[in-house]
């Protein structure tokens, strides 16, 4: 079980905060929202109204106590900033910021987030690939260079198994996982013969992903 500081309760930050406790990690929340935090403290371990940008009462929550801070604060790069340093300073093990541009967010790295997550980008870059490909169900960015994709098997693809296909050797991507009947087979081997209604996991550099789906359209 481990440790963790959500600062900034809005819909990101709430919902990272509920997820962590599911997963049985002890977890605090801290905004200046009163309504925020008297929505969300059945949910956490503990919720505590506070002006993240007040250094003193920061300090006397006991920053040190956490393994992980999550800096959740979309409406005040001042807060963003201020909650980082804070952390940092503290000697916080791993501190994940949320930033809504990528000017923010390299200024947060630069002072001290060991990540910087954009979910609006995020989302607007799988929702764009989903509406885009035929065959691509969902669609998540590991790095600027690199993708995770679940994709629908096609049909000159049924009955082949993944030796046959070479799939590796002629895209340059992995396959991870198949997914068939809501069952997931992870590290699938090569002799796996898929079929019909199959999904395969894959993971690859996006122009290798973007080769897939092009050699088919």
């Amino acid at each position: 079980m481990k440790s963790f500081i959500v600062m900034g309760c809005g819909r990101f930050g709430e919902s990272c905060a509920q997820t962590l406790m599911d997963l049985d990690n002890e977890v605090l929340v801290i905004d200046e929202d009163y309504d925020k935090i008297k929505n969300i403290s059945n949910d956490v371990t503990t919720a505590i109204q506070c002006d993240i940008t007040d250094e003193l009462a920061m300090k006397e929550i006991g920053l040190s106590n956490f393994d992980v801070a999550i800096i959740s604060i979309g409406s005040s790069l001042t807060a963003a900033i201020m909650g980082t340093m804070l952390a940092k300073e503290a000697g916080v093990k791993y501190i994940l910021a949320k930033a809504p541009s990528l000017r923010e967010g390299n200024i947060l790295k630069k002072i001290g987030a060991d990540k910087i997550i954009y979910p609006e980008r995020d989302m607007a870059r799988r929702v764009a690939h989903n509406l885009t490909s035929k065959n691509i169900l969902d669609f998540f960015q590991i790095s600027p260079k690199y993708s995770m994709v679940e994709q629908k098997i096609h049909n000159d693809w049924i009955n082949l198994n993944l030796e046959e296909l070479k799939i590796r050797k002629r895209y340059g991507v992995t396959v991870v996982a198949v997914e068939r009947k809501g069952d997931i087979i992870v590290s699938p081997s090569s002799d796996l013969k898929l079929m019909e209604g199959d999904i395969l996991v894959i993971i690859g550099s996006n122009e290798q992903i973007n080769k897939i789906e092009k050699s088919h359209e």
